[in-house]
């Protein structure tokens, strides 16, 4: 599966298209509404990519599935660059994340459990953003909001601006690519037909021939302790869990100290 990236779009026009409802709406003059908005063929571009993957969602595909012409889909949206960006930035906004001066919970570490649980239900729900590199991210609402929220979080530790900023980073770092992990698994099972555990099923002679346990005695005392778990899923949940909780408690235990 080919990742694609974003950010690739010419910047004025992408930060033009990103923004576009968040600027002050001007008033249309009176006469028939357009039959398509930027909106539309966003809302058309994830449901492609939803329903049938990330290939299905080109500037070709859209125009289709709204009935148009593709040099008409240029005029709402320049380049597939844009379309990109706009599909992934409006799935960030889906989260819901508690603004300023929104109820949240009172605790810091469950305030980042709700980024946590909203960012992993996204990439259930959209499993193609695992396609998506966002070394260069789509700077939108829906990826500032994030940020956002996770500052926001923090700030109560008293923790310096810098390391504030860096522990947010951190924790997007490690929801983000874990949750796109998850992601990822489903996509390979739906692209393949075969579940994880079929596949590790069809390699067992690995343990009966192949493997040394004077090779691998680590391996082979967690084995006869029955350290594993009985799934690839259940394995990877144990594993994000594990991995959250000792985050935080790094970043706790940082302020704690201040």
């Amino acid at each position: 599966m080919t990742v694609r990236h974003s950010g690739g779009g010419q910047p004025e026009r992408t930060l033009a298209l990103l923004w576009r409802n968040q600027r002050e709406q001007v008033r249309r003059t009176a006469g028939r509404r357009p039959s398509l908005d930027v909106d539309g063929v966003v809302r058309a571009g994830i449901q492609l990519a939803d329903d049938r993957g990330l290939d299905a969602a080109s500037m070709g595909g859209v125009a289709k599935a709204l009935g148009v012409g593709t040099m008409t889909l240029y005029t709402y949206v320049p380049s597939k660059e844009e379309l990109l960006d706009l599909m992934v930035d409006q799935v960030l906004a889906e989260r819901q994340l508690p603004g300023p001066g929104e109820p949240r919970p009172t605790d810091w570490r469950e305030q980042v459990e709700v980024y946590s649980d909203q960012t992993r239900a996204m990439y259930e729900r959209h499993p193609w953003l695992a396609r998506v590199s966002t070394v260069r991210p789509p700077v939108g609402p829906g990826m500032l909001a994030g940020r956002e929220y996770l500052l926001s979080t923090l700030l109560p530790l008293d923790l310096s601006p810098r390391d504030t900023n860096t522990a947010s980073l951190a924790i997007t770092t490690y929801v983000d690519s874990a949750a796109g992990l998850l992601a990822e698994n489903d996509l390979v099972e739906r692209a393949t037909g075969q579940s994880n555990e079929a596949w590790w099923y069809d390699r067992n002679d690995l343990w009966e021939t192949y493997f040394d346990v004077e090779r691998h005695p680590a391996m082979t005392a967690i084995w006869n302790a029955n350290g594993y778990q009985d799934t690839v899923r259940e394995a990877a949940t144990d594993a994000y869990r594990y991995g959250l909780d000792r985050l935080l408690d790094g970043i706790e235990a940082q302020a704690k100290t201040l």
